[in-house]
């Protein structure tokens, strides 16, 4: 990562915003799996369209249920990484505030990580709900806090190939 601080990276007020967006990413995430919650029983779905499927999928492991069979000592594993991941996400933000689509990558991947670690914390694994198929294959079920995590990584690529492409600066 090639990104150079700015002179006001240290004022916590330029932070807000992209926090702001994380806060936004869990609360959707937290509201739309709570509604989830409330209304169906697990593994009941309701079909929308000829490829999608509302159901409610729970997921001890991470993605595509990775360590998905084990004892339950991966729900620490994924809750210590978390919280790990929030801590360097927080210190990048920090110190590069002005770096939009970097921040709001980054953003988006803490927002996604909040989620899912408060329904591990909460519950003792993920709640998925949005099922997207072909004939009898189906896409793993994922959630708003996946699809933060997704679209994060996505504009962390774009943002490196985006820099990448920018003229070095004269030494």
């Amino acid at each position: 990562m090639n990104h150079t601080p700015t002179t006001s990276a240290t004022s916590p007020a330029r932070i807000w915003p992209w926090l702001l967006w994380a806060l936004v990413i869990v609360l959707l995430d937290q509201l739309t799996k709570q509604w989830i919650l409330r209304h169906y029983a697990l593994w009941d779905s309701t079909p929308i369209t000829s490829f999608f499927n509302i159901v409610r999928a729970h997921n001890t492991g991470a993605a595509f249920s990775f360590l998905a069979n084990h004892s339950g000592w991966q729900r620490w594993l994924f809750v210590g990484i978390g919280v790990v991941a929030t801590v360097l996400i927080v210190w990048q933000l920090r110190k590069y505030p002005a770096q939009k689509l970097f921040c709001l990558a980054l953003a988006s991947i803490l927002g996604g990580a909040i989620g899912n670690v408060l329904d591990r914390l909460m519950h003792g694994y993920v709640v998925d709900f949005l099922d997207f198929y072909w004939g009898s294959y189906h896409f793993p079920a994922f959630n708003v806090a996946d699809m933060g995590i997704t679209i994060g990584a996505a504009l962390l690529i774009a943002d490196e190939l985006l820099r990448s492409r920018q003229p070095a600066a004269p030494a």
